[in-house]
């Protein structure tokens, strides 16, 4: 008899029942829908602090291009640490297409030191009415989106909880990785 593994592939869907393979601790961080931002900044009392690692164009990787229903290759990579008093808590990877940026959408070409969130949860934001897709994974010394991150945030423990979600921002998609570090965890989750 074969046994098939309760975790197929690293991502797996948060509404599939797979949220409770996560540690109880990470749950709270890991299924929340609202804006990941403010609810850091709930728990720590006061602003995040946005170290940009890298804004840049860049390929997808296979797994991040099979979001987009498009030839998307090349998009803009955006990788952040958010921070408290200088401690990361938070490493976040967006991955913006050319479609995605334009028009009205511009805002997210100048973010600066914001968080994303500002642009995605603000209260001028087209929202969509359908769900976004979200999906968390176990992240560790073998995967490459830890390895990817290591080499840019040298003290990376592992395993580590990860979140991604596909969010639309007026109609447009993009996709939004982040990985959390294990100092969030000093912080009681709020509501």
């Amino acid at each position: 008899m074969t046994y098939r593994r309760r975790l197929s592939s690293l991502w797996n869907r948060v509404d599939s029942g797979e949220i409770h393979q996560a540690p109880r601790k990470w749950q709270p961080w890991l299924s929340d829908t609202g804006s990941l931002t403010q609810k850091i900044e709930r728990a720590i009392g006061q602003k995040l602090e946005v170290l940009v690692l890298r804004d840049c164009r860049q390929n997808l990787d296979s797994d991040e291009s099979r979001y987009f229903h498009l030839k998307t290759t090349r998009c803009r990579i955006r990788e952040v640490l958010l921070c408290s008093n200088g401690t990361p808590l938070v490493m976040a990877r967006s991955v913006i297409p050319t479609l995605s940026s334009g028009g009205s959408n511009q805002a997210v070409l100048r973010l600066g030191k914001k968080p994303l969130g500002a642009v995605l949860f603000s209260k001028t934001r087209n929202r969509s009415k359908k769900k976004s897709l979200r999906e968390i994974a176990r992240v560790n010394k073998r995967s490459s989106l830890w390895q990817q991150c290591r080499r840019k945030y040298e003290d990376l423990p592992s395993p580590l909880w990860a979140r991604r979600t596909l969010y639309t921002l007026k109609g447009r998609p993009l996709l939004v990785c982040e990985i959390f570090l294990p100092e969030l965890l000093k912080y009681p989750t709020t509501k």
